[in-house]
């Protein structure tokens, strides 16, 4: 399935570092987004969102006329656009409260690339994809989010709770890459320990029940040292498609 449309969203970086603006928008530019626009207050931050209405926004939680979160609620009164938090500060009160906001995620200074893009593609595939489909089908896998069910070959395959909210998380974002600590913090919360021990041997147990060669996997590829990415779905009708 074809995701370049995403490219084409617009996404707002606040931050009061310039170098830092300047560097996310270099980071982004590469991964193919094609309109970006910064801001380094929280007073031109607001007048982009008003104006020129962003499809996504990163805000740094330290800005020089006040904070990342007043901005948040600021911008809730009138746009639902997004927002994922950028900041060197990494306590876990920041990221709670962020989150508490309705914030769609939080990242901490310094941050590797590929994972900033993967999280922003998520952030907006979910948003645009919200009531949009109701399963997930690839090959002999179909992956039914209304009755929280998983079929292969037609016949139930059985989950852990656990190992159905991972697979529901990949399916949900498949075609790209889902990061360790995404899913870590999605399944286990932000007091997850940043070993992903947990999640191997979950994934290990789900590729079992899945994959005619767990060490070939067909629908669940492992991308080193970053995360997973799910097979691309091939519904057409009431599926995964129709997030497009």
């Amino acid at each position: 399935m074809d995701y370049d449309y995403l490219k084409y969203k617009k996404i707002l970086i606040v931050d009061d570092e310039a170098d830092l603006r300047e560097m996310v928008t270099s980071i982004l530019a590469q991964d193919g987004f094609k309109t970006i626009r910064t801001a380094g207050t929280v007073a031109e931050a607001l007048k982009i969102c008003r104006d020129w209405e962003p499809d996504l926004a990163i805000l740094d939680v330290m800005l020089p006329d006040g904070d990342g979160f007043s901005l948040f609620e600021q911008m809730r009164t009138f746009t639902e656009v997004p927002v994922l938090f950028l900041t060197a500060r990494g306590e876990d009160e920041d990221k709670l409260k962020g989150l508490g906001l309705g914030a769609d995620d939080y990242m901490v200074k310094p941050f590797h690339e590929k994972e900033l893009a993967a999280r922003i593609f998520s952030a907006l595939r979910r948003r645009i994809s919200t009531g949009a489909h109701t399963y997930y089908e690839a090959g002999n896998l179909k992956v039914d989010f209304t009755k929280r069910q998983v079929l292969l070959g037609g016949m139930e395959i059985h989950f852990s709770p656990v190992e159905y909210r991972i697979i529901e998380s990949l399916a949900l974002n498949a075609g790209t890459v889902v990061t360790y600590q995404m899913l870590l913090e999605k399944i286990w919360g932000p007091y997850a320990e940043q070993n992903s021990r947990i999640l191997r041997v979950n994934m290990t147990n789900i590729r079992k029940k899945i994959e005619r060669s767990p060490l070939e996997p067909e629908y669940i590829t492992t991308i080193p040292r970053v995360g997973y990415r799910m097979l691309e779905s091939q519904t057409s009708v009431n599926g995964m498609q129709m997030m497009a």
